[in-house]
């Protein structure tokens, strides 16, 4: 508590404190008060002579105010010798009289000697029995005395101090791993860390005419180029609050609905002049900011398409409640409702721009936001990701911690990408130079027992990473049957895919020449533990068999996501054969669908693709969907048979068609030469 509100409750304010009350005691002699009078006469004298001094001091140091504010701790240090005298004696006393009978006053001269003390003295004693009470609260012995407000006090604001910090100490683990913050979700601040903030920001200062004015965000920085932004109908709005966590959700309006049916009529036509002329119209529309920032970004435009995610994100941040908090880590969206699933792709997409510009610690921020959305389900399956971006980031206790605290009921060390990462965690600590000896052997030790783990658990990680860090790996290692073909064959197909995600993602963090040395270490060390008949090979052999069977609809999802080649050609035939969208990649099966599109009618030749309407024109019965179009319920029956009869004769057809094509040259003329005006 400050001492503004410590006077407040005394009943003091600034500038009364000359005010003794000493002097109003009752039964004092008047030759006790005579004595008195001239000690305080004395004292007025010493004080009016230390004011003319320090009015002759002050002009000289005004210009620093630490200077200022040390004479004053100075000034209430600097006590007369007699004053020093008077102040064990008085403090005992006082203290006795206090601690036997609180509630009755012994007039004493020694009282009446403290009583006429001046402000410096007063000031001393109360910073001496601050010091004296954190002394008693810190051994716990010595009681408080009732009638002492200021002890009473600070004690009070020293146990709920404690006890605040018991209760963020003892909280769940979830918030500490999940806490984000503010200033690292701006990529400005990790790039200023790198190169300075004048390379950063360059010479180029804001022009404050013909700006617009822009809402401030956490999440982007809005720029002037962008469209003027109004409302675009989204709003989020508080489900329900259960055990210190909010559940929210996104909403969209009427109008904002009638814009969501256009996009997926323009998404349905395959055409993507037909999004951008609906973003004209609406600029700050998610889906459609998603989905043409894929298609810009397939062609190569890497900046527009980080621009549209970025304005996607403002949008999203425009419309947040006022108690939804990024950087808690306690607000929670659900992923099966539509309307929140725009804002995990649009962070995603973002995170992944981030690190793909070389700000893995921003991107890591990131990653934990999208995850303390939703730690339970993680729809998105941050966990395969996370372990990455903190090696990126060099932040190796944060893993450490985050795989301490969840392991118990998330059983992280059965992902391959924690397995291998805790190990290479504790290797890079090992190499540090700020680290002890002894610590360093430790780590080393650690590490080389969590990589042999490693490697035991998930055999079919060597090959392919060596493949992909080029490096020939020893005849030896290839030839065995524990690190040879037949265990990357005779992988599941949930860890094959898990495998691969893990290889094509993180195999840059291993061409480190010691690290290559400490893998070839642990490899020997592996082998000869397998022929060694090592209980822990066939107890690892018996879990993969067991585990790793079919993976879930979140990891398929992230794998889409993550487009990395070795993990999407691993996907199950039931996920390659479905269609894909990129601003709805797998919906969940039990989706929670807060309203619904509208049947829509035939659909006219105008919604179809260019292919559709080539094969349309040769055959009228075609139809690209798969079947022919039914005229009445008769032709349902010889559907499929005429279908095939169809693309037969279209491909008899486009033979014959090109076969037969001749191109003709054009006439020659006679005379070149001759000039265009003339006549024949």
């Amino acid at each position: 508590m400050s001492t503004r509100a410590l006077r407040r409750l005394k009943g003091k304010q600034r500038g009364q404190e000359a005010l003794d009350l000493g002097d109003l005691t009752l039964g004092d002699s008047p030759e006790e008060q005579a004595a008195g009078e001239e000690e305080q006469l004395d004292t007025a004298n010493s004080k009016a002579s230390s004011r003319k001094a320090k009015k002759n001091k002050a002009p000289k140091n005004v210009s620093n105010i630490y200077e200022l504010i040390g004479d004053a701790d100075n000034e209430a240090e600097n006590i007369s010798p007699d004053e020093e005298a008077e102040k064990p004696d008085g403090n005992k006393t006082s203290g006795t009289e206090k601690n036997d009978n609180p509630g009755i006053k012994k007039p004493d001269h020694k009282q009446e000697n403290a009583s006429t003390k001046s402000l410096s003295g007063d000031r001393v004693k109360k910073k001496k029995k601050k010091k004296k009470t954190k002394v008693t609260l810190e051994g716990g012995q010595e009681a408080v005395p009732d009638d002492n407000i200021d002890l009473l006090l600070e004690n009070l604001g020293q146990t709920n101090g404690l006890s605040l910090q018991n209760e963020d100490c003892g909280g769940s683990d979830r918030r500490s791993v999940l806490h984000v913050e503010h200033r690292n979700l701006n990529p400005e601040t990790e790039l200023k860390r790198y190169f300075g903030a004048r390379a950063v920001q360059g010479d180029q200062r804001p022009r404050q005419r013909n700006r617009q004015f822009h809402r401030s965000t956490w999440m982007t920085s809005p720029k002037d180029s962008w469209p003027r932004f109004s409302r675009p109908g989204i709003s989020m709005t508080l489900l329900q609050s259960k055990d210190g966590i909010q559940f929210f959700t996104f909403e969209h309006g009427r109008d904002y609905q009638q814009v969501q049916f256009k996009f997926l009529d323009a998404v349905e036509s395959m055409d993507p002049n037909n999004i951008v002329a609906l973003l004209q119209l609406n600029p700050y529309h998610i889906d459609s900011l998603l989905q043409l920032s894929d298609v810009c970004r397939i062609q190569e435009d890497q900046e527009m398409a980080r621009d549209l995610i970025e304005r996607a994100m403002y949008s999203f941040e425009c419309a947040f409640h006022p108690l939804f908090s990024l950087t808690s880590g306690t607000s929670r969206l659900d992923y099966l409702r539509p309307e929140n699933r725009a804002f995990y792709l649009a962070l995603y997409k973002h995170m992944m721009f981030l690190e793909k510009r070389g700000c893995p610690r921003t991107a890591l921020e990131y990653c934990k936001l999208i995850l303390s959305l939703d730690p339970d389900s993680d729809p998105l399956c941050m966990l395969l990701l996370i372990d990455f971006l903190t090696l990126r980031s060099r932040e190796y206790q944060s893993l450490l911690q985050l795989h301490q605290d969840w392991e118990e009921h998330r059983n992280l060390s059965q992902l391959p990408n924690f397995a291998f990462s805790t190990a290479l965690c504790h290797f890079h600590l090992s190499q540090q130079e700020d680290v002890d000896p002894e610590e360093s052997v430790k780590e080393r030790h650690k590490a080389d027992q969590l990589l042999q783990n490693a490697l035991i658990m998930f055999p079919g990680v060597l090959i392919p990473l060596l493949d992909l860090c080029t490096v020939q790996p020893d005849p030896t290692v290839t030839s065995h049957a524990f690190f040879g073909p037949t265990s990357q064959i005779g992988q599941p197909p949930a860890l094959a895919e898990l495998t691969a995600l893990y290889v094509g993602r993180t195999h840059s963090l291993w061409r480190e020449a010691a690290v290559m040395l400490w893998l070839e270490e642990s490899v020997k060390e592996v082998l000869r533990r397998v022929d060694a008949k090592d209980p822990l090979v066939e107890d690892c052999q018996n879990k993969r068999k067991q585990r790793y069977q079919s993976a879930p609809r979140n990891i398929h999802r992230h794998v889409l996501l993550s487009e990395i080649k070795e993990a999407t050609s691993s996907l199950p035939l039931e996920v390659t054969s479905q269609p894909v969208m990129g601003f709805d990649p797998l919906p969940p099966l039990d989706s929670v669908m807060s309203y619904t599109r509208p049947e829509r009618q035939h659909v006219g030749a105008t919604n179809e693709s260019t292919l559709s309407l080539f094969f349309r024109s040769l055959l009228p019965n075609f139809n690209f969907q798969g079947g022919p179009r039914q005229e009445d319920d008769m032709e349902v029956a010889r559907a499929g048979q005429e279908l095939n009869q169809e693309v037969n004769r279209l491909m008899v057809a486009m033979r014959d068609m090109l076969a037969n094509i001749r191109f003709q040259e054009p006439p020659r003329e006679d005379n070149p030469y001759r000039d265009e005006e003339e006549w024949d």
